[in-house]
Protein backbone atom coordinates (compact mmCIF):
# COMPACT_ATOMS: atom_id res chain seq x y z
CA UNK A 1 0.00 0.00 0.00
CA UNK A 2 2.92 2.32 1.32
CA UNK A 3 4.55 1.54 -2.33
CA UNK A 4 1.34 2.19 -4.25
CA UNK A 5 0.93 5.51 -2.38
CA UNK A 6 4.81 6.81 -3.32
CA UNK A 7 3.90 5.77 -6.73
CA UNK A 8 0.84 7.88 -7.21
CA UNK A 9 2.79 10.77 -5.25
CA UNK A 10 5.50 10.73 -7.63
CA UNK A 11 3.35 10.18 -10.63
CA UNK A 12 1.17 13.48 -9.73
CA UNK A 13 4.40 15.62 -8.88
CA UNK A 14 5.42 14.54 -12.58
CA UNK A 15 2.23 15.36 -14.23
CA UNK A 16 2.10 18.64 -12.20
CA UNK A 17 5.97 19.72 -13.37
CA UNK A 18 4.95 18.33 -16.69
CA UNK A 19 2.08 20.49 -16.90
CA UNK A 20 3.36 24.00 -15.37
CA UNK A 21 6.29 23.57 -18.52
CA UNK A 22 3.90 22.48 -20.83
CA UNK A 23 2.02 26.09 -19.71
CA UNK A 24 5.09 27.83 -19.63
CA UNK A 25 6.25 26.87 -23.23
CA UNK A 26 2.52 27.72 -24.97
CA UNK A 27 2.57 31.22 -23.06
CA UNK A 28 2.47 34.02 -25.72
CA UNK A 29 5.55 36.14 -24.60
CA UNK A 30 5.02 40.11 -23.39
CA UNK A 31 6.62 41.60 -26.27
CA UNK A 32 6.16 38.97 -29.39
CA UNK A 33 7.86 39.05 -32.67
CA UNK A 34 6.12 40.73 -35.52
CA UNK A 35 7.23 41.38 -39.25
CA UNK A 36 6.45 44.16 -41.73
CA UNK A 37 6.83 43.84 -45.16
CA UNK A 38 6.18 45.67 -48.61
CA UNK A 39 7.54 46.73 -51.67
CA UNK A 40 8.18 50.40 -52.24
CA UNK A 41 8.33 51.05 -55.91
CA UNK A 42 11.42 48.11 -56.94
CA UNK A 43 12.73 47.29 -53.33
CA UNK A 44 11.66 45.04 -50.50
CA UNK A 45 11.09 46.49 -47.51
CA UNK A 46 11.24 44.06 -44.12
CA UNK A 47 11.00 45.51 -40.78
CA UNK A 48 11.64 42.87 -38.16
CA UNK A 49 10.86 43.82 -34.42
CA UNK A 50 9.24 42.79 -31.38
CA UNK A 51 6.09 44.44 -30.14
CA UNK A 52 5.16 45.46 -26.40
CA UNK A 53 2.23 46.44 -25.22
CA UNK A 54 1.42 49.68 -23.68
CA UNK A 55 -0.88 47.86 -21.11
CA UNK A 56 -1.71 51.12 -18.77
CA UNK A 57 1.89 52.73 -18.73
CA UNK A 58 3.04 55.95 -19.35
CA UNK A 59 5.43 54.91 -22.77
CA UNK A 60 6.67 58.49 -24.20
CA UNK A 61 8.83 60.44 -21.62
CA UNK A 62 8.60 57.72 -18.87
CA UNK A 63 8.88 54.15 -20.12
CA UNK A 64 10.74 55.45 -23.17
CA UNK A 65 13.02 58.32 -22.94
CA UNK A 66 12.85 61.59 -24.23
CA UNK A 67 15.91 62.39 -26.09
CA UNK A 68 17.59 58.86 -25.92
CA UNK A 69 18.71 56.03 -28.65
CA UNK A 70 15.31 53.82 -28.22
CA UNK A 71 15.28 50.55 -30.22
CA UNK A 72 11.90 51.19 -31.69
CA UNK A 73 10.31 48.26 -30.38
CA UNK A 74 11.09 45.91 -27.64
CA UNK A 75 14.07 43.14 -26.28
CA UNK A 76 16.67 42.91 -29.80
CA UNK A 77 17.15 46.18 -31.94
CA UNK A 78 13.97 46.69 -34.88
CA UNK A 79 15.90 45.74 -37.96
CA UNK A 80 15.15 47.50 -41.58
CA UNK A 81 15.93 45.88 -44.81
CA UNK A 82 15.80 47.43 -47.96
CA UNK A 83 16.36 45.32 -51.24
CA UNK A 84 17.52 48.00 -53.18
CA UNK A 85 18.98 52.16 -52.52
CA UNK A 86 16.24 54.11 -51.51
CA UNK A 87 16.19 57.72 -50.03
CA UNK A 88 14.14 57.97 -47.09
CA UNK A 89 13.36 61.52 -45.86
CA UNK A 90 15.02 62.44 -49.29
CA UNK A 91 18.54 61.08 -48.16
CA UNK A 92 20.47 58.09 -49.88
CA UNK A 93 20.53 55.07 -47.96
CA UNK A 94 22.25 51.98 -49.43
CA UNK A 95 20.23 48.35 -50.19
CA UNK A 96 21.00 46.13 -47.01
CA UNK A 97 20.28 45.33 -43.94
CA UNK A 98 20.09 48.30 -40.42
CA UNK A 99 19.45 48.34 -36.61
CA UNK A 100 16.52 50.76 -36.81
CA UNK A 101 16.63 53.35 -33.55
CA UNK A 102 13.92 56.37 -32.71
CA UNK A 103 15.34 59.62 -30.62
CA UNK A 104 11.64 60.98 -28.92
CA UNK A 105 11.65 63.90 -28.58
CA UNK A 106 9.21 66.39 -26.73
CA UNK A 107 9.04 69.25 -30.18
CA UNK A 108 7.52 66.65 -31.67
CA UNK A 109 10.17 65.73 -34.37
CA UNK A 110 12.00 62.87 -33.67
CA UNK A 111 15.54 61.14 -35.08
CA UNK A 112 15.45 58.28 -37.04
CA UNK A 113 18.50 56.33 -37.48
CA UNK A 114 19.79 53.50 -39.83
CA UNK A 115 22.33 52.02 -38.36
CA UNK A 116 25.08 49.37 -40.21
CA UNK A 117 25.50 47.13 -37.13
CA UNK A 118 22.01 45.24 -37.49
CA UNK A 119 22.12 42.55 -34.78
CA UNK A 120 22.16 44.40 -31.67
CA UNK A 121 20.27 43.42 -28.28
CA UNK A 122 18.25 46.75 -27.34
CA UNK A 123 20.20 50.21 -27.79
CA UNK A 124 22.75 48.75 -24.82
CA UNK A 125 26.11 48.90 -27.22
CA UNK A 126 24.77 51.46 -29.67
CA UNK A 127 27.51 53.39 -31.57
CA UNK A 128 26.73 56.73 -33.68
CA UNK A 129 29.57 56.62 -35.54
CA UNK A 130 28.09 53.33 -37.02
CA UNK A 131 25.10 55.07 -38.39
CA UNK A 132 24.52 54.95 -42.31
CA UNK A 133 21.87 57.43 -41.72
CA UNK A 134 19.70 59.93 -39.78
CA UNK A 135 16.88 61.60 -40.39
CA UNK A 136 14.21 63.81 -39.06
CA UNK A 137 10.51 63.00 -38.92
CA UNK A 138 7.80 64.57 -37.53
CA UNK A 139 5.22 62.37 -35.63
CA UNK A 140 1.33 62.43 -35.69
CA UNK A 141 -0.84 62.66 -32.38
CA UNK A 142 -3.28 59.55 -33.02
CA UNK A 143 -6.92 59.83 -31.91
CA UNK A 144 -7.38 55.87 -30.22
CA UNK A 145 -4.48 54.22 -27.97
CA UNK A 146 -2.68 51.57 -30.38
CA UNK A 147 -2.13 49.25 -27.25
CA UNK A 148 0.41 46.88 -29.66
CA UNK A 149 3.01 48.55 -30.82
CA UNK A 150 3.27 48.22 -34.97
CA UNK A 151 4.98 48.92 -38.31
CA UNK A 152 3.13 49.24 -41.33
CA UNK A 153 4.67 49.69 -44.96
CA UNK A 154 2.63 51.91 -47.31
CA UNK A 155 3.46 53.12 -50.91
CA UNK A 156 5.03 56.60 -49.07
CA UNK A 157 7.09 54.87 -46.78
CA UNK A 158 6.74 53.12 -43.03
CA UNK A 159 4.64 54.00 -40.25
CA UNK A 160 5.64 53.37 -36.56
CA UNK A 161 2.75 52.86 -34.26
CA UNK A 162 2.40 52.65 -30.79
CA UNK A 163 0.35 54.51 -27.75
CA UNK A 164 -1.01 57.49 -29.23
CA UNK A 165 1.60 58.09 -31.42
CA UNK A 166 2.24 57.52 -35.36
CA UNK A 167 5.55 57.91 -36.81
CA UNK A 168 5.73 58.36 -40.19
CA UNK A 169 8.88 57.58 -42.50
CA UNK A 170 8.93 58.54 -46.34
CA UNK A 171 10.99 56.35 -48.38
CA UNK A 172 10.84 57.13 -51.83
Amino acid sequence: MKTMLKSATVLVAALTISVNAFAQETKKPASPPATATGKIKDANITIAYNSPSVKGRTIWGDLVPYDKVWRAGANEATTFETSKDITVQGKKLPAGKYSFFLIPKTSGTWTAVFNKESKQWGAYKYEESKDALRVDVKTKASKATQEILVYKVNSNGFTMDWDKISVPVEIK
